[in-house]
């Protein structure tokens, strides 16, 4: 029988283990030119949630989806942020904020 210190401590020791999740922005294209951005951990797994219909109701139907951007942002809280910022943007700013992590 473990006692609650000793639960504590092991939880403890696990939360010492697990690694913090690294955040990304990401901004995906769909068939129609209109561009959805996002905040995830595994780009690669949410774009395929995306294709096969689930996530997002803004792309169900829309696809297929291209990858247009993805960065690191770091924890979910900078990722939200981020995210919430990106949205706000025109169409040409966007264009921009992409532009700039290829050219800079």
């Amino acid at each position: 029988m473990t006692t609650d210190n000793q639960k504590s401590l092991k939880c403890s020791e696990q939360s010492c283990l697990k690694k913090p999740s690294i955040w990304y922005l990401y901004i995906v294209q769909t068939r129609y030119g209109h561009w959805y951005t996002g905040i995830t951990t595994n780009v690669e797994q949410r774009l395929a949630t995306h294709q096969a219909g689930n996530g997002a109701k803004n792309l169900k139907g829309k696809g297929p989806l291209l990858l247009i951007h993805q960065h690191s942002v770091g924890n979910k809280s900078a990722a939200s942020k981020l995210e919430y910022q990106v949205k706000k943007l025109s169409r040409a700013k966007k264009e921009a904020y992409v532009a700039s992590f290829k050219t800079g």
